[in-house]
């Protein structure tokens, strides 16, 4: 990797991360699983935001539980009303309401008491963090239990206690969310993010809330004069099965039309940012998201060997579609990650900032992204046209150094991505030199 440089924030992008952080902060509450009134409201609450600031409609859509999904069956629903563990005394030793990670995922009901010796057998902790709550889930057998700190586990003493669960699961529906955005051309670009953890700040209410902001900068670039050269697809799922179910209903209009994609996930915190590369880590999304990392400051890579969310799905043998994750600190790999320490001081407005202007820098990027050729034999002659300083000195040709060198490289084989890459030079920098010499007939687009 090269060496560090600064980061540089735009007041636009400061701006929206503010308004994402509160977003973030609005759906934190919200109990949320692969099914459920949780997701639904979560669903709700993005459309209406996104119907506020667009005027655009969120679709979204409901899959019978059994239904057929590849190799996968849509699952029950789940439902909970209230869970807690109390003494013999009645004194709620753990209480969903106070945090709703206290519940293991997709819980089916208990109401027995037990000594502590069986209590235990169906609590979960975290012992390398004796002092976080973890997130842990049974989705695909059915098991009651409960999560708290190992420490409090290790405090509880010998008597009776009452395992509480209200819940049921139920053949319902997996719910999911999606939105288009028309441009120019059929070909799309791709974002994803998941709507199915409980409380957790980065790994859950990130994604969502940096999506609801992105949907509005693609929104307004398309009622802008030049308008949108790409068509946008952005959905809102469960995590695995619904990226499944997606791809079920949707692939081969996807295979034929998308032509870069980046799944969203914990893009809040201030840390180093990280991309988890396609497959073979030679798509256009890898490309994009590569080049604009490398401009933003610390970032770390890691290869689809070390995959963990939907890319799966996307980038599946027979799927292959050009996704890569755009993460803040990367899922599995930060220390609050799945556990009650994920709370919002973990994510801040300036972090989910940099993950704004890293997105938006992509899109803009990918919008103006051309090859190009020069339209004459040997150098221009800039000066005439005004690309040129009049009087020549030492140090002027540092002054247009980036433009003449993207003429050098102008040879019909390399794009907007590919020259920057050579000549070292953020992409958002080089859009200006290439609409220059455009307009002045001096290169053209491949």
């Amino acid at each position: 990797m090269k060496e560090l440089v600064e980061e540089v924030i735009s007041a636009e992008s400061l701006d929206a991360g503010k308004k994402i952080y509160e977003f973030a902060d609005l759906i934190f509450p919200i109990c949320r699983s692969i099914s459920g009134d949780g997701v639904r409201e979560t669903l709700k609450l993005i459309s209406e935001k996104i119907k506020n600031d667009t005027e655009r409609d969120l679709k979204i859509f409901e899959v019978p539980s059994g239904s057929s999904v590849f190799d996968w069956t849509v699952p029950k629903e789940w439902k909970i009303r209230d869970a807690y563990i109390e003494n013999e005394n009645h004194e709620k030793i753990i209480d969903f309401k106070n945090n709703n990670l206290h519940v293991l995922g997709y819980s089916t009901p208990v109401d027995e008491w037990v000594d502590l010796e069986e209590l235990k057998t169906h609590i979960y902790t975290e012992p390398s963090q004796p002092d976080a709550i973890p997130y842990v889930t049974s989705y695909y057998k059915e098991r009651f239990g409960f999560c708290m700190s190992e420490n409090m586990k290790n405090g509880l003493k010998p008597g009776k206690y009452h395992m509480y669960i209200d819940s049921e699961l139920f053949d319902g529906s997996l719910s999911y969310a999606e939105l288009k955005i028309k441009g120019k051309s059929e070909e799309e670009v791709f974002l994803s993010t998941y709507t199915c953890h409980p409380s957790m700040a980065n790994n859950e209410c990130s994604g969502p809330a940096l999506m609801t902001e992105l949907i509005k900068f693609v929104s307004d670039m398309a009622k802008s004069e030049k308008g949108l050269r790409y068509s946008y697809r952005f959905i809102f799922i469960p995590e695995t099965i619904g990226s499944i179910t997606y791809l079920s209903r949707n692939l081969p209009e996807m295979k034929k039309n998308v032509i870069a994609g980046f799944n969203l996930s914990c893009v809040g915190d201030d840390r180093a940012y990280s991309i988890v590369h396609s497959r073979y880590a030679n798509t256009f999304s890898d490309k994009v998201l590569m080049n604009v990392l490398k401009f933003m400051g610390e970032y770390k890579s890691y290869s689809f060997l070390k995959r963990g969310s939907d890319e799966r799905q996307y980038n599946a043998p027979g799927v292959d579609l050009p996704v890569v994750t755009f993460c803040r600190s990367k899922y599995c790999e930060y220390p609050e990650y799945h556990t009650s320490l994920d709370t919002m001081d973990l994510v801040s407005e300036r972090g989910f900032a940099g993950a704004y202007e890293v997105m938006t820098q992509c899109i803009k990027a990918i919008e103006a992204n051309y090859k190009y050729k020069m339209n004459v034999l040997c150098e221009p002659q800039l000066g005439k046209r005004g690309l040129y300083p009049s009087i020549s000195r030492k140090g002027t040709y540092d002054a247009v150094k980036s433009l003449t060198d993207f003429i050098a490289y102008s040879d019909g084989s390399n794009d907007l991505f590919d020259i920057s890459k050579i000549i070292e030079v953020p992409v958002k920098e080089l859009i200006p030199i290439a609409d220059k010499l455009f307009e002045n007939d001096l290169i053209s687009r491949v």
